[in-house]
């Protein structure tokens, strides 16, 4: 009895070293906890703030979108295919090598960290159009305007990961030439269906291109990809 459990023990083992191999294939594995730290942060800017947000007054940008500005259900599809763009274009990046995958995200810390000041400094809200109609772009409308509520818009999160994609994608090497014309296009329909199917107003568009470019000057400039492989190097000492 010892033996065959041993035994599945052993061949359990084996499948996790297989499943690790293919695992950091994917994604390498110094790219695995700044990655961690990088969602930490977007958890905590998005959803963190909002415990504090909600108890704020939120200035109303609705005014902002002009009345006859049309609601087009179809670009929900291009706003929730940007999270397969995010998770594909992150993960090239990472794959890149070890400098571009910590200035990268590094960028993207500062620019989720500039977001968070937003947050706090000045709360959105924006009234949202009755969707009426029937289909599967207006049940996935009414499903996002249920899970997402329209407040702390600026800057656009989903404009800042859709841009900081391309921007990142600018310094790959290994990639085909035509990824990023690939990533331009998409993320110009993505920043389009944030308007479209009216999650944000023009700011909160400007904004989260403006936190990006401004994060990704602060990670050339000051080196702030070199933080993460402090760490690193402080984790393998201890």
């Amino acid at each position: 009895m010892n033996l065959l459990h041993l035994y599945r023990n052993e061949r359990f083992i084996v499948f996790l070293e297989k499943v690790k191999k293919v695992f950091y294939k994917v994604l390498p594995q110094y790219a695995i906890l700044p990655f961690i730290i990088i969602i930490g942060m977007n958890v905590v800017t998005y959803y963190g703030s909002q415990l504090i947000t909600n108890h704020l007054y939120h200035y109303d940008v609705t005014f902002l979108m002009p009345n006859d500005f049309p609601l087009v259900p179809s670009f929900i599809y291009i706003y929730i295919l940007a999270y397969v763009q995010w998770i594909v274009g992150y993960i090239i990046i990472a794959r890149e090598n070890k400098k571009v995958c910590y200035e990268i995200l590094s960028a993207e810390f500062i620019a989720k960290f500039l977001c968070l000041i937003c947050f706090f400094l000045f709360p959105t809200k924006m009234s949202r159009p009755e969707v009426f109609g029937t289909g599967f772009s207006i049940f996935l409308t009414h499903t996002v305007y249920r899970l997402d509520p329209a407040i702390n818009l600026f800057p656009s999160i989903h404009c800042l990961e859709s841009w900081m994609c391309f921007r990142g994608s600018q310094t790959l090497k290994k990639v085909k030439s035509g990824y990023l014309l690939g990533q331009f296009i998409f993320s110009f329909f993505v920043i389009l269906s944030t308007i479209l199917v009216h999650q944000h107003v023009w700011i909160d568009v400007i904004g989260g291109i403006f936190v990006v470019e401004v994060g990704l000057y602060l990670a050339r400039k000051f080196q702030t990809g070199q933080i993460f492989e402090n760490i690193l190097m402080r984790i393998s000492r201890n």
